[in-house]
């Protein structure tokens, strides 16, 4: 008798997690290799979505790695503006601009909101580090690609956060945010937000009691604190006045 036959139960447990293993190999291969085709299935998340939804436009699209996409309260942070959040996975800078036309400019967006970068200087499953310039001038071909086809459309990089976990790779990741601010501040359509001292403690170490418990990703209080910095950036923006007359009438 065959152990199939014998263990019908056991050998179908042992086919899964054989299959399980295969998908789960696959997924840290492409990571490791930076293959952005990695992040085919989100794109079709996103598709999922405007099916059900429908093909939103005339918003502010939100994008970059996780600490976007897992943002739940996003949209109530920042009512009354009109919000999308497009943020996938654990993407880096490159992925998002491979993706450009898919999760962003589709929507025709009035401004885009980007937070990525801390996974491209801490490498994500054993995928290479990149330099602060590398960082950079990744961000600087993602702006490249945005205004291609929509030259006017301003965009807001949140800073890269001071990681609790990742706190080995601050310093580069500090220096990062010192190239893009830079960088940013010789294109007016170009915005840089510093979430670093809100997210601080007075020795300026990250504060943990912004994390979950995986120290990477936040919890509701440093999401208070995103919103608390974006959301007045968004308001008071020149580049957005018809939004900037929906949200102050929305406080009077």
């Amino acid at each position: 008798m065959s152990f199939i036959s014998a263990h019908p139960i056991a050998a179908i447990a042992l086919l899964l997690v054989a299959a399980a293993a295969v998908v789960v190999g696959r997924f840290v291969l492409k990571i490791h290799r930076k293959d952005p085709t990695v992040w085919a299935g989100e794109m079709r998340r996103f598709d999922k979505f405007d099916r059900r939804d429908g093909v939103p436009s005339d918003v502010i699209v939100f994008t970059g790695s996780s600490s976007i996409r897992y943002w739940s309260t996003l949209a109530t942070d920042m009512s009354p503006l009109p919000v999308l959040n497009r943020g996938f996975g654990g993407s880096q800078i490159d992925d998002v601009t491979y993706y450009a036309e898919r999760a962003i400019l589709r929507y025709k967006p009035k401004a885009i909101v980007f937070y990525a970068g801390e996974n491209d200087m801490a490498g994500v499953l054993w995928s290479s580090k990149k330099t602060p310039e590398q960082v950079r001038d990744a961000f600087r071909a993602f702006c490249k690609k945005i205004f291609a086809s929509a030259p006017d459309t301003p965009i807001y990089f949140i800073s890269i956060k001071p990681p609790k976990r990742r706190i080995a790779e601050w310093p580069q990741m500090r220096a990062a945010n010192r190239l893009i601010r830079d960088y940013c501040a010789s294109d007016q359509r170009l915005h840089y937000i510093d979430i670093v001292p809100p997210m601080s403690d007075p020795q300026g170490n990250p504060r943990g009691d912004l994390y979950s418990w995986d120290g990477i990703h936040m919890n509701a209080q440093g999401y208070a604190i995103w919103t608390s910095a974006v959301k007045p950036a968004l308001v008071k923006a020149a580049t957005l006045p018809r939004f900037n007359e929906v949200a102050q009438a929305a406080e009077l």
